[in-house]
């Protein structure tokens, strides 16, 4: 038993060696300051400074010994090391003398004690031609006085000895401790430089208080299944091994940013009852060779003893790129050094019986494919971005905080309006709302201030006080006229939600907000249309003002790239053909993967469909130009219009299409805000 209670002990103190978790408090040993080392060092010092002082006596000018001399009051004076001579003052005067009666009064001061005063010798021979002429004084005014001997004395200097000496050697040992402690880098206990490949893991047991849940986890419904088997495994092995099953090694977390992978492991550090590590890519990283490899080595070494356990690894791509990319001939890379390292522990020789390895990435395209295999990352969970029921859940998650006003705000109106949001946007936008709210001195949150949250979240802070001139604010209208007219009467367009002439973020001077449905597949006749509506602003230019301007520099960017892909990615070109050039691992590098030939024709088709797609723009313009008039002159009245304006100057959509609920009344605030228009002025290329 007390062997058991005293490896419980040691194990505390190897978990915790600096005595930082509160269930130690018992088994801790006090923490040695090395800061102590230095305040010790300080006062070795300062006391020999005033050790090597004489007898601490009071230092004065070699003239005011002089003139002590011709009065008498020396009886002998020490010459130390041919460089401090020492006053000897007479008991009876330094008693009875009101010139010394500051000396007298002198705490601890004892007349026996001496010598009382001392002063720098300028040279020895100065000093013994002043010295004679106060003795030759001192013997004309009393000739019975004597006159006050000096001697010679070598002394030990104490202060000089430890500068030359000691101080050079203290030094060094300071300056060698500092050296390995910044060398250690927290890799272990006592900082030294023997722990630099020690792993930087945190490790995560049952004692250790984690926040977050499973419940804190909304809208990764599948994800949380399989990450909750995962657990399972641990917890239970047989239920799965009887079967002739083998446990997974690892589960690789794929998905763009913000989705929540990292919050998806932190719920699996919450709820698992197994030990967890948890680490980055990067901690692998270091200057040295060997490094991260040895690191590599110890986490492995460290959750065999812990096992069953789970490690995690965020942001795996520091790490897992693929081997022979971006290499010098001849170099050596570190960080191949230390992925090799990591797919030999994972899958090599030996087996890891009851480790589990979770991974996190978004970016699954450049990593190593021998990482990707089974026995290594047997699964990868897929984590997207979250579709309307997910991000009403999510929604209702970040919701609880908050103090909503539970009849004005409903979360599924608001998942509605934020389609292509990620979990951690949608924070941002709950986290927004509360602030306005708060800059509005309010007691309640309401859908009016999630509104305002989410075209700041994506347009950027409104510019009321931003000046534009009338020419420009009539410009920025019939552009963004332009796009909701032809949005409104283009069958495959998204719906067109609100349209605003107000100045948003940096640059945009205007925006048109649309709804776009949920869909994953898209057809030819659908993104023509998209590309005719981005055109619309720049069609509507030219059509009234007979003129372009800058503003549509976004929308030309976005319909070129859209139209790029149709042709080099989609296939849905006829003269390049049902081919796809989609390079994701980059395996050809900055070559292209066609002929110059073939480049040739992918420009001409480009530059044919937006051509095409510009003139059907136009003609559809030419054809509702007295509504594009209405739109233009309502937005320079009101500045803002919505849905419900629309149908008033527009009529229904003249297509029936099933629509998403909407807020369609003048308090409505767009979904997903795409700026449109930017400023007039050229930019640099």
């Amino acid at each position: 038993m007390a062997d058991q209670e005293t490896d419980k002990k040691r194990k505390n103190i190897q978990d915790d060696p600096f005595g930082t978790s509160d269930n130690n408090n018992n088994n801790k040993k006090p923490k040695f300051n090395f800061y102590w080392a230095y305040i010790a060092l300080a006062v070795l010092f300062i006391g020999a400074y005033f050790f090597s002082r004489p007898g601490g006596a009071e230092e004065i000018s070699e003239d005011k010994g002089m003139v002590m001399i011709r009065r008498g009051d020396v009886s002998k004076i020490t010459i130390v090391n041919h460089k401090i001579a020492e006053l000897y003052i007479n008991k009876d005067v330094l008693e009875k003398s009101p010139e010394y009666k500051s000396l007298r009064e002198k705490p601890l001061f004892n007349p026996k004690d001496g010598p009382q005063y001392y002063f720098v010798l300028l040279s020895t021979d100065v000093f013994d031609r002043n010295y004679h002429v106060a003795v030759d004084a001192l013997m004309k005014e009393n000739p019975n006085a004597t006159a006050p001997p000096y001697s010679n004395e070598e002394r030990a200097d104490t202060l000089r000895w430890m500068a030359e000496y000691v101080l050079p050697l203290v030094g060094f040992i300071i300056l060698w401790i500092f050296i390995m402690r910044r060398m250690g880098g927290g890799g272990g206990p006592g900082g030294q430089i023997f722990n630099i490949g020690k792993s930087r893991a945190t490790l995560f047991e049952k004692d250790t208080k984690v926040n977050v849940s499973f419940k804190d986890v909304a809208g990764l419904e599948e994800a949380k299944v399989e990450i909750m088997e995962i657990v399972d495994f641990l917890k239970n092995p047989k239920k799965y091994t009887e079967l002739g099953g083998k446990i997974p090694k690892g589960a690789l977390l794929i998905g763009p940013p913000g989705t929540g992978k990292t919050l998806l492991a932190k719920a699996v550090a919450g709820e698992a009852n197994v030990p967890f590590f948890s680490l980055s890519g990067s901690d692998f990283v270091e200057m040295f060779v060997g490094v991260g490899a040895s690191r590599v080595r110890d986490l492995f070494r460290q959750a065999k003893e812990k096992a069953p356990c789970i490690i995690f690894i965020d942001e795996i791509d520091a790490i897992g790129r693929a081997r022979g990319k971006n290499l010098v001939q001849g170099a050596n890379d570190e960080r191949e050094n230390t992925l090799n390292q990591l797919l030999t522990e994972m899958d090599g020789f030996s087996t890891n019986s009851g480790v589990i390895i979770l991974a996190a990435t978004n970016r699954p395209d450049i990593l190593d494919s021998a990482l990707m295999r089974p026995g290594r990352f047997d699964r990868q969970i897929s984590i997207d971005k979250p579709d309307i029921v997910g991000r009403e859940a999510i929604f209702k998650v970040h919701l609880r905080p908050i103090k909503i006003d539970v009849n004005d705000v409903d979360a599924h109106k608001l998942a509605e309006q934020t389609p292509g949001f990620a979990g951690a946007e949608i924070a941002n936008i709950c986290n927004e709302a509360a602030l306005i709210a708060a800059r509005k001195n309010k007691t309640v949150v309401g859908m009016k201030d999630f509104n305002d949250a989410i075209d700041r979240v994506i347009g950027g802070l409104e510019k009321k006080n931003k000046i534009i001139s009338p020419e420009e604010k009539k410009i920025v209208a019939y552009h963004e006229a332009g796009h909701a007219v032809v949005g409104w009467f283009m069958e495959h367009a998204a719906p067109l939600v609100k349209v605003s002439i107000v100045p948003r973020g940096v640059a945009a001077l205007g925006y048109a907000q649309y709804l776009p449905k949920e869909q994953y597949l898209y057809t030819k006749e659908q993104l023509l249309d998209t590309v005719c509506m981005a055109l619309g602003g720049r069609v509507a230019e030219d059509i009234v003002f007979n003129r372009i301007s800058t503003g549509a520099q976004n929308d030309l960017e976005r319909i070129t790239r859209l139209a790029f892909d149709m042709v080099v990615m989609y296939g849905m070109n006829e003269k390049v053909g049902n081919i796809s050039y989609h390079d994701p691992q980059n395996e050809y590098g900055f070559t292209k993967p066609y002929s110059e030939k073939t480049a040739e024709i992918i420009d001409i088709e480009i530059r044919k469909f937006i051509e095409d797609a510009y003139a059907r723009t136009k003609n559809l313009l030419l054809q509702h130009r007295e509504q594009l008039e209405n739109v233009a002159v309502m937005l320079l009245d009101k500045e803002i219009i919505f849905q419900s304006d629309l149908e008033v100057l527009l009529g229904k959509r003249p297509f029936d299409i099933q629509e998403p609920e909407v807020i369609v009344h003048n308090a409505v605030e767009s979904i997903k805000e795409e700026p449109k228009l930017e400023s007039p002025e050229p930019k640099e290329a």
